[in-house]
């Protein structure tokens, strides 16, 4: 994308492009600020609520898969910006990384409360992150979408039982005590 591709599908000029943005970058900066904006809104219930994490999980995975839905293509753009530019590589894995950084930092509050088994946390987490980002571009980011639905359980599926075990998915538990 350039911005002269950008502009001539819009009725201003690329003058006015320049008078709020230095260049194509910039733009993409700040649709990623405010995708992860969103993003992390959606999936605070399970990052930093306390109660429930089975319902938490439910909760933030519904709300990532919203906005993922909504946002899809710009999402892909990102992705796909980021396998041939150095810069939006950068931004690309810094957004990444803040997700990772507070899943981890969840799990391992789990897992003092004995409820996640201990395991070395950042390989799951980036796992599983890699592993949304992946299935929400492919499901999302072009046209036609996918139904949300779908994609919304199998995704809380996978991190649920990862995390939590298999004897809890598909279960909306008052309090997780693990046998």
């Amino acid at each position: 994308m350039t911005v002269k591709t950008l502009m001539d599908s819009t009725d201003v000029g690329r003058s006015t492009f320049y008078l709020y943005f230095k260049d194509i970058h910039e733009v993409m900066e700040a649709l990623l600020a405010i995708l992860q904006e969103e993003i992390f809104d959606a999936a605070k219930p399970w990052i930093t609520h306390v109660g429930d994490p089975i319902a938490l999980m439910i909760e933030s995975m519904t709300g990532l898969v919203r906005i993922s839905y909504m946002r899809g293509p710009i999402y892909r753009a990102f992705a796909d910006a980021a396998a041939s530019d150095k810069r939006f590589e950068k931004e690309w894995s810094d957004f990444l990384c803040a997700f990772d950084d507070a899943a981890c930092a969840r799990i391992e509050a789990d897992q003092r409360q004995g409820l996640i088994p201990d395991f070395d946390v950042r390989p799951v987490v980036v796992a599983l992150n890699r592993l949304d980002a992946y299935s929400l571009i492919q499901a999302f980011g072009q046209h036609p979408r996918n139904e949300p639905e779908p994609v919304r359980k199998a995704l809380t599926r996978i991190w649920i039982s990862t995390l939590y075990g298999s004897e809890w998915v598909g279960r909306n538990s008052s309090t997780l005590v693990r046998t």
